[in-house]
């Protein structure tokens, strides 16, 4: 059969094949119950069709059904087995499938939490860019070499770089940046999808040494009062860009909920248009693309002495305009505080209640009696245990409650803070 079947397949029918195969009488009553003993088939035939059932059932999920069933067909046709017993093979193959589906649920998991955190780089510019940047003028503040380019015939040049002899605390930096086989000294990536199947780069990610020590330094240089930022700058656009010089702020707006907790940072801009002197305000969008726009070049210093003259003009416009942004921001953030509100709350209910029921399923009484296996002493701290246990589960109710009354006092009525950072002038070429 398995031979005429092949043919088919082989040579490819136009209409669907049929294949005929000899059975008993009764065949289809008797196939419907299938518990059916064997001595009652009436012929081996049947036996081996039950048999086949059987495999077809659970091949998928136990691998090994085919070795349990094929001695049995062997003892059956021997005659010392009246009926297939699969059992132990189809607990074996549900216990298999509940792993299987624990795996899926598992993947499902780590896809959604990857995409979460892929929504969160986006949402907070944290491009390879960005951070490779940042680094850089971290390393210019501490008085440090910058990063130095890998040479131009290397296939990352210009995404790769040498991490230069840094001084002091720095140096540190430097460990696991050697190969750990050969030795040999490795450029760093800030992109992770360049350091995916790569041993010959080191990702600097942001919990890597060298990104952790810079963030750290500018944070602390944007709240120093005599900190080295400049506070200030002019960059020229191109003329397509802007239609005129433009004036952004840049603060640092911090949401603080009960008993003073900081529950969100973020930097935000708002900026307008310099027309004739007077301010006119720019929407997100428009103040963001004039950031993306501006260049390295400077502008004039006739420019910048304009510029500084109208600040006493400008000031008051632009501090309106912050405070609306953050007041437009503030909006948009309670849906956000409310999603993560709920969720820590379900979070702390399901670790809670999954150790009560922990505890709960130690202390259940066991089914037998247990013979006396104890010392005195290993008995007298069994017992402490389990009054342990006993206390430990009293407590996880009033535990509960607290965690969420905290949870809720966290998040009671935040107030937004709002802390200038720096300020952006953006000049277009025909007027640098």
């Amino acid at each position: 059969m398995e031979q005429r079947n092949g043919r088919i397949d082989r040579h490819g029918q136009k209409f669907e094949p049929l294949v005929y195969h000899f059975v008993t009488q009764g065949y289809k009553k008797r196939m419907a119950a299938q518990d059916t003993p064997v001595d009652e088939l009436e012929a081996d035939l049947e036996f081996l069709a039950r048999a086949a059932e059987k495999v077809n059932n659970i091949r998928e999920d136990l691998g090994k059904a085919g070795m349990v069933i094929a001695q049995q067909v062997e003892e059956a046709m021997l005659g010392r087995r009246k009926r297939l017993d699969t059992q132990l093979v189809e607990d074996e193959a549900r216990a298999l499938r509940k792993m299987f589906k624990f795996e899926r649920d598992l993947k499902k998991q780590v896809e959604q939490h990857y995409a979460q955190l892929r929504e969160s780089q986006l949402n907070m510019n944290l491009s390879a860019e960005n951070v490779y940047e940042a680094v850089q003028v971290a390393l210019k503040l501490a008085g440090q070499p910058p990063l130095q380019n890998v040479p131009k015939e290397h296939p990352l040049q210009g995404k790769a770089f040498f991490l230069p002899a840094l001084r002091g605390s720095w140096m540190y930096c430097n460990e696991g940046i050697n190969h750990p086989h050969t030795q040999e000294i490795r450029p760093l990536v800030f992109d992770h999808e360049l350091a995916k199947g790569r041993d010959e780069v080191v990702l600097a990610h942001l919990n890597h040494r060298l990104v952790q020590m810079s963030l750290r330094l500018l944070r602390a240089e944007v709240w120093s009062p005599q900190g080295k930022l400049h506070r200030v700058t002019a960059r020229t656009v191109p003329n397509l860009a802007l239609d005129a010089p433009v004036v952004v702020a840049h603060a640092r707006l911090v949401l603080v909920g009960g008993e003073g907790l900081r529950l969100h940072e973020e930097i935000i801009t708002a900026g307008g248009e310099i027309a004739q002197g007077r301010f006119r305000r720019l929407n997100v969008g428009q103040v963001q693309a004039g950031l993306e726009a501006g260049t390295d070049k400077p502008v004039s210093e006739k420019m910048q002495g304009q510029l500084a003259a109208l600040w006493g003009t400008l000031e008051p416009s632009l501090v309106q305009a912050l405070e609306a942004r953050m007041k437009d921001r503030l909006e948009g953030m309670q849906k956000l505080l409310a999603e993560r509100k709920s969720k820590e709350m379900a979070d702390i209910r399901a670790v809670l209640g999954e150790l009560q029921l922990m505890i709960e399923r130690e202390l259940a009484e066991p089914d037998y009696k247990q013979l006396e296996m104890f010392s005195a002493s290993e008995s007298d701290q069994y017992n402490r245990n389990v009054q342990a246990l006993r206390l430990r589960l009293k407590q996880i109710p009033e535990e509960m409650d607290q965690e969420i009354a905290a949870i809720e006092l966290r998040y009671a009525d935040p107030q937004p803070r709002l802390f200038p950072v720096a300020v952006t002038f953006l000049v277009p070429e025909k007027y640098a």
